[in-house]
């Protein structure tokens, strides 16, 4: 049975726990102990005798030979197969030995119990951990596998090390970073979206940055031997606050957890009522107990679950006008128009002082007012402050120009808001504004042109007039997004490589703090013609981290409203429960393995022409990637 309910985690796959078993040709008693009895999901069971090999068969009779499978595929019913079995695939099997023998009884063995598992329907099986530093010749086997499946997941088994140079794991044999075999692996097989890792957790644990990187790779199991758990007062089996911690983030990121190994902690046999008690059953409970102790996910994040690492193409406000749906959506975050309410008081408060707040009406134009948040905002700042507002409300989508009209008269604001139907950089506006407000921000910052729109605007701001928001910042980080690259690589085109993409980060890791990219001040005293950028930027990986895998790189942005004022998605300084942006995501075409010793070196442009603004991007060490989006062939914002 799954490990518990907790809110916002009922339908996540981490709250099935398997085990691992030996080989039995009783499959229908197996799965009555462990999972009736012993209250496990799943069993993790070899599907084949690991006594066979098919070279001992031949010439005696080999084609009237049985495989020594687990039993009939009728012992259990479909369904049974396909929820409660994971394949085991014979550990001995050693695609790589220099003995042609088991090389060829391996390969012919691997591909037999591949058959049997896709014949019975299971979801997945897991890959024995390859034995030398040499794989290719396995990986070129499981990549041909992998070619003819549809449903079936292979999982590499894969021990979770990463030595700090002197200490080395008893369990590791010689492997440095077990990272680096997956790697090598997972790129020989093409990157393939049906070849997962499955983490074996060791007793001893890599350091925390080392440990974060698996965040980002799909990870679908973390096999955890008993050998691993600690006891506690009470002499039951714990695990170390690390292990608590690398565990919690595995729950969070839909990992799987299996028991494996034989007990070591000396329970009582029975249950209270005297029947017999299965012997990892205290290993699981505490595993529950775990799930059970995760924290319940905030209402929001639980309307956002189904964004999660979903790939959207960024608005084009500009060119395209909002539908009613988007509207409300961005309606619902308050948060951002308290900021926005608190800039505008700021302002006012500067620009009138409190011996002419009587006197002095002050000009504001709302640019791209949409359905009125903002109109909203700042009337509500004028009253706060006790100034004179004079609201004009520019809108180019004619839809929401007549929502507007509703909430003016609704509000009875008909004497203070003049409605304006008009594209702010053509309208001719009958006198200068004191403050000009808008909220043309992008997930990128400048992404939505809010620096064309702007700079067309400032000429109806007075000379000494004030823009809300005053000031932006773009800013990237590199991740590692084993998910998100899959997804864009199953378009099969190059487009999609060279789009940048709205989305709600989660199965990633972020390999090195985020720098600025491009800032945009307004109101812009700027000589230059338009609004080109470039910027070169270098990232490096801390040096306990390990090499890396980059996919691509997370883009944010950070707003300066008004003075102390700001609004952001900078994940270091991000404005709290805010929900309208999800980062951005650039990917690259191939991605590039990074060592902490060399840096990351990465070019951004942001391009201008006469009908479209459009970014470019590449990387040029340590290996040179094309540059991405030449042109804006594929991926621009249309002015």
């Amino acid at each position: 049975m799954p490990l518990g309910e907790r809110g916002g985690w009922e339908r996540s796959e981490s709250r099935y726990c398997g085990v691992e078993t030996d080989f039995s040709d009783d499959v229908p008693s197996l799965l009555n102990f462990h999972i009736s009895t012993g209250g496990f999901d799943y069993v993790l069971a070899p599907l084949m005798n690991p006594s066979y090999r098919p070279s001992l068969l031949e010439g005696n009779g080999a084609d009237t030979q049985v495989l020594p499978v687990s039993g009939s595929d009728l012992v259990l019913a479909p369904s049974q197969w396909s929820s409660h079995v994971v394949g085991k695939i014979s550990s001995w099997i050693d695609l790589d030995s220099e003995d042609e023998v088991l090389r060829m009884d391996s390969e012919t063995t691997l591909k037999q119990e591949v058959a049997w598992a896709t014949h019975l329907s299971l979801q997945a099986c897991l890959l024995p951990t390859p034995k030398g530093t040499s794989c290719a010749n396995y990986a070129r086997c499981v990549n041909q596998i992998l070619q003819g499946l549809t449903t079936l997941q292979l999982w590499l088994r894969v021990p979770l090390v990463k030595s700090d140079g002197d200490s080395m794991d008893a369990t590791s044999e010689g492997l440095n970073d077990s990272w680096e075999l997956w790697n090598s692996f997972r790129l020989l097989c093409e990157h393939d979206s049906k070849l997962s890792v499955a983490l074996d957790v060791l007793s001893t644990l890599p350091s925390e940055t080392s440990l974060g990187r698996w965040m980002g790779e799909s990870v679908r199991a973390a096999i955890v031997s008993t050998d691993s758990f600690l006891t506690n007062a009470r002499g039951y089996p714990c695990l170390s606050k690390r292990h608590q911690k690398l565990i919690a983030g595995f729950f969070d990121h839909a990992v799987q957890v299996v028991i494996s190994g034989k007990p070591v902690h000396n329970l009582p046999k029975a249950n209270t009522e005297g029947t017999q008690k299965h012997h990892l059953r205290s290993y699981l409970d505490y595993v529950a107990y775990l799930f059970q102790k995760m924290e319940s996910l905030p209402e929001q994040e639980r309307i956002e679950l189904g964004y999660r690492d979903f790939l959207q193409a960024p608005l084009q406000p500009l060119m395209d006008n909002l539908e009613a749906q988007t509207y409300e959506t961005f309606e619902r975050d308050s948060v951002k128009y308290i900021q926005y309410q608190r800039a505008v008081a700021k302002a006012l408060v500067d620009r009138v002082p409190d011996e002419k707040a009587s006197d002095l009406t002050t000009v504001l134009m709302v640019v791209g007012a949409g359905r009125g948040p903002l109109v909203r905002a700042s009337l509500q700042a004028a009253e706060e402050t006790d100034r004179k507002l004079k609201v004009y409300a520019v809108e180019k989508n004619p839809n929401a120009v007549v929502t507007l009209h509703n909430l003016v008269k609704l509000e009875g604001w008909e004497d203070i808001v003049t409605i304006i139907s008009c594209d702010m950089r053509f309208w001719n506006a009958p006198e200068q504004a004191d403050i000009l407000v808008s909220e043309l921000l992008g997930s990128f910052g400048d992404n939505e042109l809010s620096p064309e729109c702007l700079d067309g605007a400032q000429r109806f701001l007075k000379p000494d007039g004030i823009s809300i928001p005053s000031s932006y910042t773009s800013f990237i980080q590199p991740v590692t997004a084993s998910k998100l690259y899959n997804d864009v690589k199953a378009h099969k085109d190059l487009a999609h490589f060279e789009t940048a993409y709205v989305v709600k980060l989660h199965s990633v890791a972020k390999l090195s703090p985020s720098q600025s990219v491009f800032t945009f001040t307004h109101p812009n005293f700027s000589t230059k013609a338009n609004n080109q950028c470039y910027k070169k930027l270098q990232f490096n990986l801390p040096s306990d981290a390990g090499s890396a895998l980059v996919h691509g790189f997370a883009g944010y942005f950070d707003s300066v409203l008004y003075k102390d004022v700001h609004l952001g998605i900078e994940p270091t300084t991000a404005t709290p429960n805010m929900f309208s942006w999800f980062p951005i995501f650039f990917p690259l075409r191939k991605p590039v393995e990074v060592h902490p010793d060399t840096p990351l070196e990465v070019h951004f442009w942001r391009c201008c022409g006469s009908s479209k603004v459009w970014y470019e991007w590449s990387v040029s060490s340590p290996t040179p990637s094309p540059i991405h989006n030449t042109n804006g062939r594929s991926y621009w914002v249309g002015l």
